[in-house]
């Protein structure tokens, strides 16, 4: 227990806290998401030894794979075929991201082979750090890079949302506890930390996000979950994914800040463009809500794509389909695509 309480991590907990009250003191959008992410990049500017929340942090991440996979219901089942034509565009729209995140951080940034190739692909930022790791690239760059991505992707998403589509991102994402029976969040709790453990015994990329979500898909469609997550389980969850993003920037150095953050805000910026083109092809092509195809075409991180759809209303599981199409087809092609490009 005395691990688990360390100084860096209250350090961590309290700059997280001011982070959120800083928020909600001035009615900023995703104040228990956006708040902790960016309190804690200040207090890691300012010196702070921050320290990422371990077990905990990820046990509530379970909390949101339940609730997105609460939202999958026998309805959603027969309206997957309407998806079709915007997850035939995630492909192209992987190969593209590769295709100018790689020559980026190669010729223009100056990193070597693996550090650049596994800095552009937009993947799931752990499997990315390890497939990095495995082919000599720069660990901590690659974290920086990815960081910067989520952070500036996810930090800009609600503003350019409440601007262009007039979303209200103050809505609660779910009914308060007190209306929940105490059985169904049981349930749900359980759902979240078996289909974790499960996950991660086989191996399974995302476990703690994926794993919940499979489960807890399962048992929505048998009809023993019935309805979403309380408020207070998702607002939770928020905080402590806001703490692992900002967490990341801990014992950053100026010439980190100067090289890995500025590539990675770049970076953010050509991925801004790209997803625009193709967040206007996928709304021509589905009809669907611009709203939820641009969920679906930011290249954030999963996790943060979806608690945006959630506080967004937006249709959860057509966003998290698409993310984790991409993340799939990273995961797997990448390295087989690293290692001929190697070869050559």
């Amino acid at each position: 227990m005395r691990a688990m309480i360390t100084r860096p991590r209250l350090l961590t907990l309290a700059a997280a806290a001011l982070g959120a009250a800083m928020f909600l003191a001035l009615a900023l959008p995703l104040p228990l998401l956006l708040g902790p992410m960016l309190g804690c990049l200040l207090a890691a500017l300012a010196g702070a030894p921050l320290q990422g929340m371990g077990v905990l942090g990820t046990a509530l991440r379970t909390w949101l794979g339940v609730a997105i996979g609460s939202t999958v219901t026998p309805a959603l089942l027969h309206d997957l075929p309407r998806m079709g034509a915007t997850l035939a565009l995630v492909p192209l729209f992987v190969g593209l991201i590769g295709l100018v995140g790689y020559p980026f951080f190669r010729r223009v940034m100056g990193y070597d082979h693996p550090t650049a190739f596994y800095s552009a692909m937009p993947g799931g930022l752990q499997d990315m750090l390890i497939f990095g790791e495995e082919a000599g690239g720069n660990v901590r760059s690659m974290s920086l890079i990815h960081a910067t991505r989520v952070l500036v992707i996810v930090t800009a998403t609600p503003f350019l949302l409440a601007l262009l589509y007039d979303v209200d991102l103050s809505q609660a994402p779910g009914r308060p506890a007190s209306e929940v029976p105490l059985s169904q969040i049981a349930l749900m709790v359980a759902s979240g930390i078996a289909g974790w453990k499960i996950a991660e015994r086989i191996g399974m990329f995302g476990a703690s996000i994926l794993g919940p979500l499979i489960l807890t898909a399962c048992l929505s469609l048998a009809g023993v979950i019935q309805g979403r997550p309380p408020a207070e389980m998702i607002w939770a969850a928020q905080f402590f994914i806001g703490i692992a993003v900002g967490s990341k920037y801990a014992g950053i150095t100026p010439r980190e800040l100067r090289h890995d953050v500025t590539a990675g805000l770049g970076y953010a910026l050509l991925l801004a463009i790209l997803s625009l083109g193709f967040i206007e092809t996928a709304a021509l092509l589905s009809g669907r809500p611009a709203l939820e195809v641009a969920l679906s075409f930011l290249p954030g991180g999963q996790a943060e794509m979806a608690v945006i759809a959630l506080m967004t209303g937006a249709d959860v599981a057509f966003v998290v389909a698409h993310h984790l199409t991409r993340i799939f087809l990273v995961i797997t092609a990448a390295p087989l695509i690293a290692r001929w490009m190697a070869r050559r």
